[in-house]
C-alpha cells in the first residue's frame, strides 16, 4: 500500500471538529479509513492516586501522550498495525483496554493540539483547522457538559473561565497559522467542506493515476 493520505482536523473545545471530522470520514467511507482521536490518546495515569488524577488540566499539552501518537501514526504508515489506547475519563486514566487499527487508505487525525505539536505537523499532508465564535463554544460546551456529564452550570464556567479559554489562547488558537484550510463555523460552511473535500479526492486520484 502507497503511503496513506493523513489529513489532521484541529480546532478549539466544541468548535465544531468533530462534526468536521465525521463527515469527512463518511464521505470517503468506501475507501479504507481511520478515524483517530487525540482524546485517546491522553497520559496514562495509573500511578497517580484519584485526587492526584482529578487535578489533571487536560486543556494543557502536556496531558497528551504524543509521543505515543506520533510512533503509531508512523507505524501506520508503514503498514504496521496498532494497538489503540482507549482513555477512561471515569477513573481519570488509561483503559486496560485497547483497539487494534489496521493501516488504511485514509488516516483523519482529530483534536485539540493536533497542530500544536511539529511532530505531528509534519506527518500531516492536509491540516485543518475549524474556527467558531468563543461565544457560540461556550454556549455549546455549557449544554453539553450539563445534558451529558451531569455538571452545573457553575462547574462548567469556572472550568470554562480559569482552563479552557486561557488554554485556548494560549496554545490553541495560535497553531491556525499552520493550518492549510481553515473552516469558520464547522459542519456548517458547505462551501469551505466542498472545497476540501474536492483537494482529497484529487490528492487520492493523483495516486491511482
Amino acid at each position: 500500500m502507497n503511503k496513506p493520505l493523513i489529513i489532521g482536523v484541529a480546532g478549539g473545545s466544541a468548535s465544531g471538529k468533530t462534526s468536521v471530522s465525521k463527515i469527512l470520514y463518511e464521505t470517503f467511507s468506501d475507501r479504507t479509513i481511520t478515524l483517530l482521536r487525540q482524546d485517546d490518546y491522553y497520559n496514562d495515569q495509573s500511578h497517580m492516586t484519584m485526587e492526584e488524577r482529578v487535578k489533571t488540566n487536560y486543556d494543557h499539552p502536556l496531558s497528551m501522550d504524543n509521543h505515543l501518537l506520533v510512533q503509531h501514526l508512523k507505524d501506520l504508515i508503514a503498514g504496521k498495525a496498532i494497538e489503540k489506547p482507549i482513555y477512561d475519563y471515569a477513573n481519570h486514566t488509561r483503559s486496560e483496554l485497547c483497539e487494534k487499527i489496521e493501516p488504511t487508505k485514509i488516516i483523519i487525525v482529530e483534536g485539540l493540539f493536533v497542530l500544536e505539536d511539529i511532530a505531528i505537523r509534519e506527518l500531516l499532508d492536509i491540516k485543518i483547522f475549524v474556527k467558531t465564535d468563543d461565544d457560540i463554544r461556550f454556549i455549546r460546551r455549557l449544554l453539553r457538559d450539563m445534558a451529558e456529564r451531569g455538571r452545573s452550570i457553575d462547574s462548567v464556567i469556572s472550568q470554562y473561565t480559569e482552563s479552557v479559554k486561557p488554554m485556548h489562547e494560549q496554545f490553541i488558537e495560535p497553531t491556525k497559522k499552520y493550518a492549510d484550510i481553515i473552516v469558520p463555523e464547522g459542519k456548517n460552511n458547505t462551501v469551505a467542506l466542498d472545497l476540501l473535500m474536492t483537494k482529497i479526492n484529487s490528492i487520492l486520484m493523483e495516486e491511482i493515476s
